[in-house]
Parts: C-alpha cells; sequence; structure tokens
C-alpha cells in the first residue's frame, strides 16, 4: 500500500484538485454542487485518502473548466511527443474500506506529461467482481476499449455485454456505463477517453 501511496503523491492529484479550487475561490462546498460529489468524497481526494475514479475526475475537470489531462501532467511539461516504455506508465489504484463502492480497476496513464492532449490513453487492469449497478457511471464525452486479456462484463444502459481478448467496444460515455472482471485471470484492457470540451 505504501507504494501505492508513493505514486500518488508523485502525481499529486489531491493536490493539483486543492489548488485549483483554491484559485477559484471555491470551497468544498462549492465544488460539491458543481459536481454533484460529497464534501467528504472531496476532503479525501484532496487529502490523497481515496484516488479518484476516472468518472469522478471528468466531473472535477467539467467543474473547473479544465481538461482532463491537466491531473496528469507536470506543471512544466511542454514535449510535443511522448514515448511510455512498458512498465513506466503511472499507475494509480482505488483503495478504501471493504465494501466501498469504488470501481473495481486501477488505471495507468499513457500520456502522462503530454500537454494539451484531447485524448486520455490508459492501461486498464479489472478486478473480479460481483456486478452492483452503482458500478454504473456516466459523463460527457466518449470511450473505446480493447480487452488485451482475461474476461470482462460490460454493462451500456440495459445492455450486458461479454468480452474476450481481442474485442473492443466504443461509445458514448453519457450513457451509464461499467465494466468487472468475469475471471480470476489478470485482465487487461487498452482505454481511450476523450471528454468534449
Amino acid at each position: 500500500m505504501e507504494n501505492i501511496r508513493d505514486e500518488v503523491k508523485e502525481l499529486q492529484i489531491g493536490l493539483k484538485i486543492r489548488r485549483m479550487r483554491q484559485e477559484r475561490r471555491m470551497t468544498l462546498q462549492d465544488l460539491a454542487e458543481g459536481t454533484g460529489l460529497s464534501k467528504p468524497l472531496l476532503s479525501q481526494i484532496e487529502n490523497e485518502q481515496v484516488i479518484p475514479p476516472l468518472a469522478t475526475l471528468l466531473r472535477i475537470s467539467k467543474a473547473f473548466k479544465v481538461e482532463l489531462h491537466t491531473f496528469f501532467q507536470e506543471e512544466s511539461d511542454s514535449e510535443k511527443c511522448i514515448l511510455v516504455r512498458a512498465g513506466e506508465s503511472r499507475q494509480l489504484r482505488q483503495w478504501g474500506k471493504q465494501g466501498d463502492s469504488l470501481p473495481p480497476y486501477s488505471y495507468h496513464s499513457l500520456a502522462y506529461g503530454k500537454k494539451n492532449r484531447h485524448l486520455e490513453p490508459f492501461v486498464v487492469e479489472f478486478e473480479a467482481r460481483q456486478w452492483r449497478d452503482d458500478l454504473q457511471v456516466s459523463h460527457d464525452g466518449e470511450e473505446f476499449l480493447f480487452l488485451l486479456e482475461g474476461q470482462l462484463e460490460f454493462r451500456y444502459g440495459d445492455q450486458v455485454m461479454q468480452l474476450n481478448p481481442g474485442d473492443s467496444v466504443y461509445y458514448d460515455s453519457s450513457e451509464p456505463h461499467g465494466y468487472i472482471a468475469t475471471t480470476d485471470l489478470p485482465t487487461r484492457a487498452v482505454a481511450v477517453l476523450y471528454s468534449r470540451s
């Protein structure tokens, strides 16, 4: 757990969110109202006790009127081309108390360091879980997912789809959607998010 916390501190997502909120002279209550998220959750995110799922980060980025990539870049980054070697991606993993409604996945940014990007590519690692309706999320934008290994159950609105290695899905993410791994074998995918400005 300590190395996960170290990785999070290196990215400083919570600190960036707090700084951006303070720069806009917003209270936690203001941000809660702008995102539909609870004040306690936002406080935990700012204090780096909870790593926000991607859908939560998208809500926060919309409230701040910034792009999602803002949370995955260094202040001084200006590279036009970023090469990410195997094993060098920045990993963010969910954690919390047993029974939390946190998503059953961790994600690795594949474009960390590239400024002003319109796409967010990730490698996503899924954990096997029982499906719960609160695992479905929705947010503006579009997503593409290509399953590398394992098996996934993808729910999109009322549809339920089984994905096997080599399968892909492209969808409008404003509809409720969610994934769970259906095997204890490693389940990994490449996902690309596009958030409309």
